[in-house]
């Protein structure tokens, strides 16, 4: 019987596949890429030192598998916020973590990835995606019997007024515009005051593409 060739598209595609599963093994874990020097406040894998103003918090707050690997099930089901949220802004910011996935290498299980669902300034997401920032130092957990409370948020009724006549001056300076073009349109100028939807600047998704452009995870 004669023997069947390997095609050479299939070889490449496992070679591919045996190059990605080294790199895999070979890259550094949580545990490793955000250890951190307390004394000296460098992470020694890269070398690099914190901003001084993350130098309060590293002594005083957690990160997020720090937390979590103190609860059952490391705290599934639970909310986590961030100092900095609380700072911001009014409306309730959190995360309704779904999935946990501890650094089994790190000491104290204190690394790892972590899942939830984003309610972000009251407004929730549908999905559940992978937590960002888990190794920052500003990571608090919502005490169970303080939950209902804190997710408590009525939205405030944005008003059915969407537009406004022109002040005086540039009502007089857009008819003049349009007499000039010969516009012999006798509409009234109004000014829309629709906004439209600008997620802020601190919104998670917002800070991690920030945080691959340039900077150190704190």
């Amino acid at each position: 019987m004669a023997r069947k060739k390997v095609r050479p598209r299939l070889i490449a595609e496992l070679a591919r596949r045996v190059r990605a599963l080294r790199e895999q093994r070979e890259r550094p874990r949580d545990s490793q890429r955000y250890s951190l020097d307390y004394e000296t406040r460098t992470r020694p894998l890269s070398g690099r030192r914190l901003p001084v103003r993350a130098w309060a918090d590293v002594r005083s707050e957690s990160r997020l598998l720090q937390l979590l690997g103190r609860l059952p099930f490391f705290g599934l089901g639970r909310l986590v916020t961030r100092k900095s949220w609380l700072w911001r802004h009014d409306e309730p910011c959190y995360w309704r973590l779904t999935r946990v996935r501890p650094d089994y290498t790190a000491q104290n299980l204190d690394h790892g990835k972590a899942w939830g669902i984003l309610t972000f300034k009251g407004k929730t997401e549908n999905e559940a995606r992978e937590i960002e920032q888990v190794m920052y130092h500003d990571w608090r957990l919502v005490p169970k019997h303080e939950e209902e409370a804190f997710t408590a948020f009525r939205p405030v009724s944005e008003d059915t007024l969407r537009s406004v006549p022109y002040p005086p001056l540039l009502r007089a300076m857009i008819l003049a515009e349009r007499q000039k073009n010969g516009e012999a349109s006798t509409e009234e100028p109004m000014l829309n005051l629709e906004r439209t939807r600008i997620d802020p600047w601190d919104y998670p998704a917002k800070q991690e593409a920030k945080r691959k452009a340039r900077g150190t995870p704190v």
